[in-house]
Formats: structure tokens, sequence, C-alpha cells
């Protein structure tokens, strides 16, 4: 299966290049898996296409103010490990060489360059007073993607309203059109609402370069399923309702926890590409918004749906003149 299969013609002024005016102000494409129909309806219209007994798994993970710019230089975070180094992504990589110390905020932070790792990451070990994390609000910035070039006036609307543990450095943006009072009525018409926390990394800003798709390699990112929330989504199962990733993300931190038609609890990194002939575990439906074409999250949504269908679909959603992208309305399929 070749990169070319998933690529479709998108005009440029179709990217979204700032959040709606409401969270749940969006359209709401909804598809069905098994004929590919579509129809078209508000975001708001999810509560109605949800059943009593479904599960619905949103990824909690906040984005940080990970990119960090100096003079010429940026250094986007990418992960932090447990003896507090972190690794990063520098630009313009080859002016950042073992021993080299990059300092941003006017002194307050310094990057020691100690490694280079993989894919041109760098590891490095970070020097600073205080506490980082408000260090990062006071000197960092979103690390909105790159298609996003319009300056954004409220970047907090690039997390959802749920984002609680912080370690991304990219949205999981099918959760941007939620607002707690669609969560509430969600749980009112008894919907289970299951929280699981996927970190997400650069490996979304980065194409896929081989021909051949098989051939990818996905960076791995932290995933974690607490015991009761993979209680919840087994009981899901169990008793026949649907389990419903809102996200890439989601799917991809279930699907790689899953065994003997059941969901693991445990954390640890996965590096799980799904692409058509991938055969699902445990979800039923998917939430997810319109994706880059050619990208890996254009290829899951064809192993969900079907190539064909997905690829009939954007040409519909483009048409219809959908916004696309991470400001973008959404897709459900179930």
């Amino acid at each position: 299966m070749e990169k070319k299969d998933f690529y479709y013609d998108l005009p440029k002024e179709l990217i979204a290049q700032q959040p709606n005016e409401r969270r749940d102000g969006s359209r709401l494409m909804h598809m069905c898996r098994k004929t590919g129909a579509v129809t078209h309806k508000n975001f708001t219209d999810i509560v109605g296409l949800l059943n009593p007994g479904d599960c619905i798994v949103i990824n909690d993970s906040k984005v940080i103010p990970a990119r960090l710019t100096a003079g010429g230089t940026e250094m986007l975070l990418h992960e932090q490990f447990e003896d507090g180094r972190w690794s990063v992504l520098v630009k313009p990589g080859k002016k950042a060489r073992i021993g080299d110390r990059l300092t941003f905020g006017g002194g307050r932070l310094v990057a020691e360059v100690e490694e280079i790792i993989e894919d041109g990451l760098r590891l490095v070990s970070l020097k600073y007073d205080g506490d980082f994390e408000q260090l990062l609000v006071e000197i960092g910035e979103m690390p909105l993607p790159h298609y996003i070039e319009e300056k954004q006036t409220d970047t907090s609307r690039y997390n959802t309203v749920y984002a609680t543990h912080e370690g991304s450095v990219a949205a999981p943006t099918a959760g941007l059109h939620f607002t707690d009072e669609i969560l509430r009525k969600i749980e009112g018409k008894g919907v289970k609402i299951a929280r699981v926390t996927l970190h997400v990394g650069i490996g979304t800003f980065r194409p896929v370069k081989e021909d051949d798709i098989t051939k990818h390699h996905m960076h791995s990112e932290y995933c974690r399923i607490e015991p009761h929330v993979a209680d919840m989504i087994n009981e899901t199962k169990t008793s026949g309702g649907r389990v419903i990733a809102i996200g890439t993300t989601s799917c991809r931190t279930i699907e790689s926890r899953a065994e003997n038609g059941r969901v693991l609890a445990g954390a640890g990194k996965t590096d799980i590409f799904i692409y058509p002939g991938y055969e699902f575990k445990i979800m039923d439906g998917l939430q997810t918004n319109f994706h880059l074409p050619e990208s890996t999250l254009i290829m899951l949504v064809s192993a969900f749906v079907g190539c064909e269908k997905t690829l009939a679909a954007y040409e519909e959603a483009v048409r219809e003149r959908y916004r696309f992208f991470s400001y973008g309305d959404a897709m459900l399929i179930v």
C-alpha cells in the first residue's frame, strides 16, 4: 500500500486558522461505517447519536508551551525522562552539537546538549531556577501546527476542557469541540466517559516519507490506562455497548493495550501504527477531525472504514466547505 493512495486535493482556504467562536460550534459529518453514507449535522448533535450504555474514550493529556525560541534557534520539548532530562527537536539542528549550551528566556533556561539520538532528536539537560511549569508559561509558546499561520489571540483553545495531565506537544484535537455542558448531557444520557492519557509527541508534525507506508516508523509515545478505566471499557464491551474513541490518540491508546478482546490497565510506550488491514480489537466508533493528505491519521481512519469510503467522505467535505485540520470541523463514524 502506497502513500499516494491516501492523497486528496484540499484548497488552502479550507484549512481552519482560528478556532470557532464556540467550542461546540463546529459542523459534524456523521458517517455510517458499514455503508459510507454521510449526513451533515452540528457538533451538538453528537449527544443524540450516542446510545445509553455506550462509552466514549477521551485523551486527557494537556499541551504544554513546549516551543522555545531565541534568535534564530528554536527548541521543541518532546519527552521528559525519569532522570529529568528531555529529548528535544532543535532547529536548525546542525547548530546543536554535543556540548553546546542553548539559552532561552534571557538566560532563565539553559539546555546543554548531551547526546544526539534517533531521528535528529537531542538529549538535553535543563538548568533553571524556580518552578519549571511556570517558567514555560512565561517564556514558552504553544506548539501550534505549521499550517496555522495566523496569530492566535487565545492559545488556551488549543487544549480540551478536560485536559489534565501535562506532557503533549500537540493537542488531541478531536476533543477540542467538547464543552462541559455537552459532557454533562452525554453522562446524563447513560453514556460512560473513560479518561485515558497519551502524550502526543512530535511525530504528529512529521510526514510519512516512505512511499511504501509499511516502512514508516512511528515515534513512541507514553500512554496510560488506569484500572477503573479499563474496567469501564471492558464492561461496555461485555454488555454490548459501543466503545467510541474521541480522536486517533484515544484509539491508539486502547488498541495498543488490547489483549483477547479486553483492555489491559497499565502504562508504557506505544508506537502502534494503524493502517488498512489492521483488525480493530476494541474500538467500535471514532469521532475525529479531518486530517492531512497522506498522513498517518487519515491512514488510521481508512483502516477503520476503508480507504475508498474515507476519501469519498473527504471529497464530500471539500464540496460542502467543511473546515479542516486541528481547528476544523468533526466527523463521527459509527
